[in-house]
């Protein structure tokens, strides 16, 4: 990996995982502010004691989102309230902050809650995000700030031309996505993208522990979301046995490659 996106984990092969916000303010069907940092708080205690390396924290609820220059000071400060919620119980921990359509926001709400990265949308056909984004964290002095970019190959063919228009924008890793929300990529998707990639490399959508151990050996690291919760439902509270199951996965998968 590089530098920046290296020195933030401990382990190889590192599981982020994703703490779903509630609705921020004015958004339908909240539950207000406390009893959203409070579940946040909750989720986050759990996952670190079961064994995560990582956790991101992201506005899930909000969808269908704004962009960034509809993006109002009320999810940014929401969002941050959230992150540093998130920070204080997550030990020593890496945070990431992804808000939806919003990446100037996210960068704002991490640098604001001292979190470690920011996670944003694939900019392989909007590179002009990009170039706003990168002036944006210059401008503040966020450069020390790692950025993770999604994208979603179509198909393995797609794979070579996404990867090179997605690295070409500067993000400091890549996030290899599935062909939607909750389903994992094929896995010689992911394997062509390692072959190609000069980034950082992370596997994300639809993982768990029954799949997970398909991606291992090309993917660097992974965000998992929906498989760390009951019923694989991104909005339903953290199942203990699924995370135990995933981070079981990963730790034979370490111990294997430290006897090779």
């Amino acid at each position: 990996m590089s530098d920046l996106v290296h020195d933030l984990f401990a382990r190889p092969k590192p599981v982020v995982a994703v703490i779903h916000a509630g609705p921020s303010p004015g958004v339908p069907g909240g539950s207000g502010v406390r009893a959203a940092v409070d579940r946040a708080v909750a989720e986050t205690r759990l996952l670190v004691e079961l064994g995560v390396d990582g956790l991101l924290v992201e506005n899930a609820h909000d969808a269908p989102a704004l962009g960034d220059d509809q993006t109002g000071p009320e999810v940014v400060a929401y969002m941050t309230h959230v992150a540093l919620a998130v920070r204080r119980n997550a030990r020593r921990l890496p945070v990431g902050v992804r808000v939806l359509h919003a990446d100037r926001a996210a960068l704002a709400v991490a640098l604001g809650a001292c979190c470690h990265f920011v996670r944003v949308d694939g900019w392989a056909e909007d590179p002009a995000s990009a170039g706003r984004f990168h002036r944006y964290r210059e401008s503040l002095g966020a450069t020390a700030i790692p950025v993770l970019a999604d994208l979603r190959p179509s198909s393995v063919e797609d794979v070579a031309s996404l990867v090179a228009a997605t690295e070409v924008t500067h993000p400091d890793a890549l996030i290899v996505l599935g062909p939607a929300v909750g389903y994992p990529s094929p896995p010689g998707v992911v394997d062509a993208a390692c072959e190609v990639a000069s980034l950082p490399l992370f596997c994300g959508g639809g993982l768990d522990g029954h799949n997970l151990l398909d991606y291992l050996g090309a993917a660097d690291g992974f965000f998992v979301g929906s498989g760390l919760k009951e019923d694989r439902r991104w909005q339903a509270p953290v199942s203990e046995a699924e995370v135990r199951r995933l981070i079981g996965a990963v730790e034979y998968a370490r111990g294997q490659e430290v006897r090779q």
